[in-house]
Order: C-alpha cells, then sequence, then structure tokens
C-alpha cells in the first residue's frame, strides 16, 4: 500500500465512519433488546431515494437494498416484526441451533473453522501493534466479528485515520465479501436479505474508490 492510499481525504473518513457505525449496529444488535430502536426507527423513516442519493462510496447502487430494507421494516415496531427479526438475527448470528451465517471471519479463513482462529489473532497483533484497544478483549469475545470490525473501523476513521485504509485492505475487507454472500443466502427476513446487500456494495464502492487491494483468503466455509 502507497502512502497516497493511506492518506484519505475528509469526506472519504466521514463516510466510514458513518457506514462503520450505522451499518456496525445493525450487526451486533439483537432487535428485541431494543438497544438500536433508534437506528430502526430512523430506517423506518428513510426516504430510501433521497438517501442513496447522498449514501457515501455507494451512491446510487445503494438504492435498492436501501429501498428493500426500508419495505422490510415498514410495519415496525409491531410487536410480530420485532420477533421476526429477532429470529432471524438468532438464526444467523447467534443460536442456540447452527448459525446460519456466523459473524467471525475466522470461521471462514480457519482450516477448522473455528473461532479465534488466524483471522482474529491477526486482527488482535495489529490493533495491539498500533495502541487500539478493543471492546472485546474485555469482554473475551473474538475482535473479528462483522459488527465490531465496521464500529472499529469508524473508530479508526475518526481517531488514527492514517490506519484507516491500512486497516480496510488487511483485515476486513479481505473476507467481508464473501461472509456478506452466505449472509444473504441464509437470511430468512428480507431486511438481513437486505442488509447484507447494502453492506457489501457500499463496502466493493468503498474498495474501489481508495485503491484498496485486499489479499483474498481461501474460505472453508
Amino acid at each position: 500500500m502507497t502512502e497516497e492510499t493511506r492518506l484519505l481525504a475528509p469526506e472519504q473518513l466521514e463516510g466510514i465512519v458513518f457506514v462503520g457505525s450505522s451499518l456496525g449496529t445493525l450487526f451486533r444488535e439483537d432487535p428485541a433488546l431494543g438497544n438500536a430502536d433508534a437506528l430502526f426507527d430512523a430506517l423506518v423513516q428513510l426516504d430510501p431515494e433521497a438517501a442513496a442519493s447522498q449514501w457515501p462510496f455507494a451512491g446510487a447502487l445503494a438504492g435498492e437494498p436501501l429501498q428493500a430494507l426500508c419495505e422490510a421494516l415498514a410495519a415496525w415496531p409491531a410487536g410480530d416484526v420485532r420477533r421476526a427479526l429477532s429470529d432471524d438475527f438468532r438464526n444467523l448470528f447467534v443460536g442456540p441451533a447452527r448459525k446460519a451465517a456466523p459473524p467471525w471471519g475466522s470461521v471462514y479463513t480457519d482450516r477448522e473453522c473455528v473461532i479465534f482462529g488466524r483471522t482474529c489473532l491477526d486482527l488482535r497483533d495489529w490493533m495491539g501493534e498500533h495502541g487500539i484497544d478493543s471492546e472485546a478483549r474485555h469482554n473475551k469475545e473474538p475482535e473479528d466479528h462483522i459488527g465490531l470490525m465496521l464500529q472499529l473501523a469508524a473508530w479508526i476513521a475518526q481517531n488514527k485515520p492514517e490506519l484507516t485504509a491500512e486497516y480496510l485492505e488487511l483485515h476486513l475487507l479481505t473476507w467481508s465479501g464473501h461472509f456478506l454472500d452466505v449472509m444473504e443466502e441464509a437470511a430468512k427476513h428480507p431486511a438481513y436479505r437486505a442488509l447484507a446487500r447494502l453492506t457489501a456494495v457500499t463496502l466493493d464502492a468503498m474498495q474501489s474508490e481508495l485503491g484498496l487491494h485486499p489479499v483474498i483468503p481461501r474460505f472453508y466455509r
């Protein structure tokens, strides 16, 4: 990676902050618990066409998945919608049955398909090298959770902007596209299919605009 790709423009950093913080929350928060209600409320009130025109990196490409996401949430916060969203959140990411789309990078990149594998450990080492603390470590969670990594992208863009492109290229973008394909296929609720697609087109456009070239590993799941 060249020095030029490390120094992102302020509007690019702002876009990463918005994308990482908002989308990351949707991957982390079970709708049944209410912690993301403000974000779900905002999505319901969104004008998808207007939002797409301002969407970071993807622009008009975000229109279709934004429209699908808003339509899937139209009846929010009715109890049956909240339950259906929570059921699919748990189906995809939590269990107790076999997770349809485990949210950790190591599950896909490690030969044994385990958490705390190489993807997680490489990220942990990189964070330690650059003096970046992690709430995951305090909670004994794997750092390579897709929601945590999106939120970490936002934090880095705000606090260590010179590391943003390196982090995206070496860690987030290496496996996120594969995961999002798995998630989109496995999701039962249209909101989570739309979230997977929205995140995928956003990260693809981000990678293209920033001129990043992640090395894609072999996937075992």
